[in-house]
């Protein structure tokens, strides 16, 4: 699955790869992780008809856990296999930053030793000569077990969306 939103965006967000409700539908980021993604690019001050959404690996890897389909994390050759795809993609879209969404697609842009933990919410060069912002992928805001815990989670996320949205002005 490739990605959706504006040709000329001058912001692409990166997550892993699609999910389930994603894969159904063959959209990114339309699930529930996709809600809470619209939530905070409503709060930060961005458009999500301005942006362009895609991942690093194409494909929903996942498991069945009884009658679900239980996501699975992908391994360094699919990442691999499928990088020149998202290559492809900035070359024609030409964003002026990339937002990788989460630990996965912070590494595929900015090498193994990458670690979102340290460099959240920064604004850094990349290897393809985009700048890059990486924060947690949507879904950990929904992984967090309190409500304490999701509205700390979310109220970071949205912070680091405002540092992309201030970025590009």
């Amino acid at each position: 699955m490739f990605g959706a939103g504006r040709a000329r965006a001058r912001v692409v967000l990166v997550g892993e790869q699609p999910g389930n409700d994603e894969d159904l539908t063959g959209l990114p980021f339309v699930g529930p992780a996709g809600r809470e993604l619209d939530r905070g690019l409503e709060a930060a001050g961005i458009d999500r008809k301005e942006v362009w959404v895609t991942n690093v690996v194409k494909h929903f890897k996942w498991e069945p856990r009884g009658k679900r389909r239980i996501h699975k994390k992908p391994n360094a050759a699919e990442i691999n296999a499928c990088f020149p795809w998202l290559e492809a993609e900035l070359r024609v879209i030409r964003p002026e930053v990339l937002v990788c969404l989460g630990a996965t697609a912070g590494q595929a842009i900015m090498g193994r030793s990458f670690r979102v933990t340290r460099q959240r919410g920064e604004m850094l060069a990349s290897p393809l000569g985009i700048d890059v912002l990486a924060t947690i992928h949507p879904s950990a805001i929904l992984r967090a077990r309190t409500d304490e815990d999701r509205r700390r989670e979310r109220e970071g996320f949205i912070e680091d969306l405002r540092v992309v949205a201030r970025a590009i002005g």
